[in-house]
């Protein structure tokens, strides 16, 4: 797991670079990700589904997200944008596409539907996440 770990800090700091976040804040976007990746895999060792898994470590992403900018005085996209990309369905949009190319309808319908459920519950994540009052994060942030 410390491996999976270090490689979602080092995809998510790749992905920061490509949205031009500050190099001051490397190292908070690259942690973010790598958290809402590693408690995407605790979900599933706990028995959650995957797309249950992915509804919860958004959330949980999100949480940090608004927290790192809260304590570093930044806008949550800093962290939010780049943080989600270890959750995002990539390797589902891939398979549903080959599957629709090479004909397979039974096999397109059931991985984009899988894939569709994953986007719509990161999409739920997120707006739970930011149904939390911003004035909790600079309660916890004015006591760090």
């Amino acid at each position: 797991m410390i491996l999976q770990f270090i490689l979602a800090m080092i995809a998510t700091s790749s992905f920061a670079v490509l949205f031009c976040v500050p190099k001051k804040q490397f190292l908070f976007s690259s942690l973010t990700g790598a958290l809402g990746w590693i408690s995407y895999l605790i979900f599933c060792k706990l028995g959650c589904g995957i797309v249950t898994a992915s509804l919860l470590a958004t959330f949980f992403l999100t949480i940090i997200s608004r927290f790192f900018a809260a304590l570093r005085k930044n806008p949550v996209t800093l962290y939010l944008v780049t943080g989600i990309f270890t959750l995002v369905p990539g390797a589902g949009i891939y398979y549903a596409s080959y599957y629709f190319i090479i004909g397979d309808m039974a096999s397109f319908a059931a991985k984009g539907t899988e894939t569709f459920k994953i986007a719509g519950a990161i999409t739920i994540g997120i707006i739970f996440g930011f149904s939390i009052p911003q004035k909790l994060f600079h309660a916890l942030t004015a006591s760090c």
